[in-house]
């Protein structure tokens, strides 16, 4: 749980929004109930990488529900 708080946080700050909205985002997309949790293992990996997954995957899974693609 701390470290998708932490995922959380960091992409707010990276993306410049609240992390009450980024939660909302990566809720709406799945992003929290399935790639959060299989991103677990990397939790040895820098903070910046992290945030970088994190971020670029936030972004295309919202562009492919903007399509109308399957999340």
């Amino acid at each position: 749980m701390s470290f998708s708080a932490s995922c959380i946080e960091t992409a707010a700050k990276r993306l410049g929004c609240s992390y009450k909205e980024i939660y909302q985002r990566m809720k709406r997309v799945g992003l929290i109930q399935t790639y959060l949790k299989r991103l677990d293992p990397l939790h040895t990996q820098s903070r910046e990488y992290v945030t970088d997954e994190v971020v670029s995957t936030l972004l295309r899974l919202e562009d492919k529900m903007q399509k109308g693609d399957s999340v």
